[in-house]
């Protein structure tokens, strides 16, 4: 793992004074190291029927759209409010500073499928919690979730309690 904690840049202040980003696109800049992420990522999923993945908006695309074409199902977008062209389900969260929305295609998933939630990273589980609320709004059921990076200072997991949650790296 020390492979990938070496690409991941911290950026301090950003987006606000007091917050330490945790950037990932030197790591994405690397495609070994984004390959052994998406493989450490999938590896306790390999075997589980698993019958699509998510992915929330933006980072969450990258490594969801990665992770299910090398299990070789369906990915789906939960967007921003407004990115969608059909009829949608949306679902509103409070974050650090502010509050946000993810919406989803109403016939994202078929009912009882059984979805892999990945992100690029687990704050304060607020977007995580979200996604997994909207999933589970249109039928289907969050089998897991998997991130890259975990800021455990922000106990973030605790909002995903009946979850499992499996992460890359912990800061």
């Amino acid at each position: 793992m020390d492979r990938l904690r070496n690409k991941i840049r911290d950026i301090p202040d950003f987006p606000k004074p007091g917050i330490i980003f945790k950037d990932i696109t030197p790591l994405v800049k690397d495609p070994a190291a984004t390959r052994l992420a998406v493989h450490q990522l999938i590896h306790p999923f390999l075997g589980r029927n698993i019958d699509s993945v998510a992915g929330m908006e933006a980072r969450g695309f990258i490594f969801g759209s990665l992770v299910a074409w090398e299990l070789g199902i369906p990915f789906i977008p939960l967007r921003k409010p407004g990115k969608l062209p059909y009829d949608v389900q949306s679902v509103s969260y409070d974050l650090e500073y502010g509050s946000a929305s993810l919406e989803a295609h109403i016939d994202s998933f078929e009912k009882g499928e059984k979805v892999l939630l990945i992100d690029d990273l687990l704050a304060t589980g607020g977007t995580a919690k979200a996604s997994c609320d909207l999933v589970e709004s249109l039928g289907a059921t969050v089998e897991a979730c998997a991130f890259v990076v975990e800021l455990d200072f922000l106990q973030g997991r605790e909002k995903l309690e009946g979850y499992e949650v499996h992460s890359l790296l912990h800061y």
